[in-house]
């Protein structure tokens, strides 16, 4: 039987890397998209071959049409097939609003709102053609729904793609592609290098009821679950999974 294929943008690190390596443990060829940081890219490419699955990286800036366009070129190139597509590439910038440029706004909108739009318009037109009822994965963030300070732009974008999930949904349902999101919370994505670091860690963790960051494996599990059979019925909806930090503040914990 021929396996499924799992398209991962941002793959190269941080939750696009335990995103590949869950679907790769999972049964799945995975394709590892990064823009810029091509060593780590090629050392995914490494693990999830030493996982006994089939593995090729694309490089493509996604914050472009012209990039989507590479990456699925280079995508179809490398893998007869496409089941599911993970957006997962995203850029967090914070600043006041009052100090908010146009470039900055720019910069954040293109990556993680329009660049993940036209990468999952490319994948769903790609699964329509091949008849495959596959699988797209919007990753998005509690921010759509938490307010912090200096996120006017980031935030405004996740809640956009936490709509536009919807949206799609209705629209493709009748081709049989599900589409769905995950919104992380603070999630670890790599050892604190120092004590300073690590305080900081252990002093947000302490805020979020279950103690904790999220690891980008569980993130990657939760995508894996998404996309599988167990999942069938689910489509539109945006899963948080942040530990419990949208819920109402403790007094104190016990």
């Amino acid at each position: 039987m021929e396996r499924k294929v799992a398209l991962v943008t941002g793959s190269g690190r941080g939750i696009g890397r335990g995103i590949a390596l869950a679907f790769a443990r999972a049964g799945y060829d995975v394709c590892v998209n990064y823009n810029r940081s091509a060593e780590l890219a090629e050392a995914v490419v490494r693990d999830i071959r030493a996982l006994g699955a089939r593995a090729e990286s694309v490089q493509a800036d996604i914050s472009t049409v012209d990039g989507v366009d590479r990456l699925f070129a280079g995508f179809r190139e490398r893998f007869g097939r496409l089941d599911v597509s993970v957006a997962n590439s995203g850029i967090t910038r914070m600043r006041p609003f009052l100090e908010t440029t146009p470039e900055l706004y720019d910069e954040v909108m293109n990556t993680d709102l329009k660049g993940l739009y036209f990468c999952s318009q490319r994948a769903a037109r790609l699964m329509a053609e091949q008849g495959t009822k596959g699988v797209l994965i919007h990753i998005s963030s509690n921010h759509a729904e938490g307010t912090w300070s200096n996120a006017t732009v980031y935030a405004a974008a996740k809640a956009a793609v936490n709509k536009l999930t919807k949206n799609m949904a209705l629209d493709l349902a009748g081709r049989g592609i599900r589409v769905v999101g995950i919104a992380p919370g603070y999630t670890q994505l790599a050892e604190p290098k120092d004590d300073e670091q690590r305080a900081r860690v252990e002093s947000i963790a302490s805020r979020i009821p279950l103690g904790r960051f999220a690891t980008t494996g569980e993130v990657g599990e939760a995508a894996v679950f998404l996309a599988s059979d167990a999942a069938r019925y689910m489509t539109g909806t945006t899963v948080y999974m942040d530990g419990g930090a949208l819920l109402p503040v403790w007094a104190e914990r016990g």
